[in-house]
């Protein structure tokens, strides 16, 4: 694994404009980032990223089925009681997942370490199924890069897939995200395009835009009943809004479906070490005040059970907190994950997302930070496969 200095593109940035790509930059910084890129041998790909994605995600699976029968695990996730027999009866009757994507600290070395899944609500979804590969394709045109180059990138592919498996036909698919928020709405905007791709009837909406008719259906801004919804969304945010009681008799299709706020609990880090204790791809992993006593740390990582872009994570020590991102979870109760840093690579530390869909490993995107702890801010940058 290799980080790779290379000229951007000159015109880049007027194709992410053209491509819908409009969170290329934040505040002023880049996001997307092609002055470098990651290189990985197709083993590396296969056996240390592609094959533990798969069997960690089967492992998750199977604790959600423990999870969904078991109060005493209810309560160690926080899960709301109000929540429950919506969650158990989503699990029961199988309603279908679309995507997740774990997140990895890996250095083509060692075996690649499980940080967290991000199982409901994952974004960059855009520059990873399309922009990267745009990326690669134009680079290989322009002789930057060698003909055999190639990436581990079948999610727009995959997603497609997925949704004419799980899509209703002749219906509209529902797509909501948050308004005001470019990378959300970049997001449902590629989702809805994979869906039309699927044969879909993709109609886009904010969230607030979501009514309520006389017969407890959830409606859309005409009226037209929504069966079935991509949220773009976390379900611990959606329940605690006043609309979230009439989710079960609504009758609308979630995507992700309510068993998801399971495998999105930061919770399920410590249940899969008990369960998996010494699984090379797995972090020794807490619930706060219950760390082994035959475990000394003298550096850890502090993680409330729901968190996003690293808000409200924490490195610490016996001494106190040595780095700590801001944000709204702060009165949440909190896992301990054992102190594992990303690799560095030229300064920079690197993060993989590997993403899922429909239980398969599909592709990745790599995020990088000059800091340990991942956030919105973080820049992506493309890869490629070389052996």
């Amino acid at each position: 694994m290799l980080r790779i200095g290379t000229a951007e593109r000159p015109d880049w940035r007027n194709q992410a404009e053209k491509y819908g790509f409009r969170f290329h930059t934040l505040d002023g910084a880049p996001y997307w980032d092609e002055t470098a890129y990651y290189r990985f041998t197709l083993q590396q790909i296969e056996n240390d990223l592609e094959a533990p994605t798969e069997e960690l995600h089967q492992m998750c699976l199977a604790l959600v089925d423990e999870v969904v029968r078991s109060e005493q695990l209810l309560d160690r996730l926080a899960i709301p009681a109000s929540a429950r027999e919506l969650i158990i009866s989503s699990w029961q009757y199988s309603e279908p997942s679309l995507y997740g994507r774990m997140d990895f600290a890996y250095d083509g070395a060692g075996p690649a370490r499980l940080y967290e899944y991000n199982a409901d609500t994952p974004t960059s979804l855009y520059e990873t199924g399309f922009f990267q590969w745009l990326w690669l394709e134009q680079q290989i045109a322009r002789s930057e890069l060698p003909a055999e180059a190639d990436q581990f990138n079948r999610l727009q592919e995959a997603l497609i897939e997925r949704l004419e498996h799980i899509g209703r036909t002749n219906r509209p698919f529902h797509l909501a995200c948050c308004r005001d928020h470019l990378e959300d709405a970049g997001t449902i905007e590629y989702l809805a395009d994979c869906a039309r791709q699927a044969g879909l009837i993709p109609a886009t909406m904010f969230m607030d835009d979501i009514g309520l008719d006389q017969n407890n259906r959830f409606v859309d801004l005409a009226g037209e009943p929504i069966e079935q919804l991509f949220k773009l969304y976390p379900w611990e945010w959606l329940w605690q809004e006043d609309f979230a009681t009439h989710t079960a008799a609504s009758l609308t299709q979630f995507i992700e479906p309510a068993w998801k706020l399971i495998l999105s609990n930061k919770g399920i880090l410590p249940l899969l070490w008990e369960r998996h204790r010494g699984h090379p791809n797995l972090l020794p992993a807490w619930f706060d005040g219950e760390v082994d006593d035959d475990t000394p740390l003298s550096r850890w990582v502090r993680k409330p059970l729901f968190s996003r872009e690293g808000a409200n994570i924490s490195i610490e020590t016996p001494a106190g907190p040595e780095e700590q991102v801001p944000g709204p979870y702060g009165q949440l109760p909190t896992i301990i994950q054992s102190w594992h840093p990303p690799p560095r690579f030229d300064g920079n530390y690197c993060l993989i997302g590997s993403w899922v869909v429909g239980g398969e490993a599909v592709g990745i995107g790599i995020r990088e930070d000059s800091t340990a702890i991942t956030r919105d801010t973080s820049r992506f940058l493309p890869h490629i496969i070389l052996d």
